[in-house]
């Protein structure tokens, strides 16, 4: 099976246009952990539940919450390209839950 790939301009990791056609400008698109889990990257501030901490390493990923799709950021920033790295169940369970978080917490 071929691998599903993005669109990207640049190596800009906002610039993404995932595959199911969602953009930052559109649906969003939120900063996720190597689990594909919505980060937490408020400086000081608790993690609140449900979120991931702000990995210590940096290994961002880019999730997008309509269809679940994870790209790792730091292929998107070396090679200017987005394959998908994994998928995720958006629709029910933590990895929902966390996205209904971290919406919340940025309105």
């Amino acid at each position: 099976m071929d691998t599903e790939t993005a669109d990207v301009m640049g190596h800009d990791v906002t610039t993404i246009t995932c595959v199911c056609g969602n953009t930052v400008s559109k649906d969003g698109l939120i900063q996720a952990n190597a689990e594909g889990v919505p980060v937490h990257n408020v400086d000081g501030a608790p993690v609140p539940e449900g979120l991931a901490a702000w990995p210590a390493d940096e290994d961002l990923y880019t999730l997008c919450p309509s269809c679940g799709r994870v790209y790792r950021d730091s292929v998107i920033e070396e090679t200017g390209t987005a394959p998908v790295a994994f998928r995720v169940d958006v629709s029910s369970g933590p990895i929902a839950e966390a996205i209904r978080v971290h919406w919340e917490l940025s309105i």
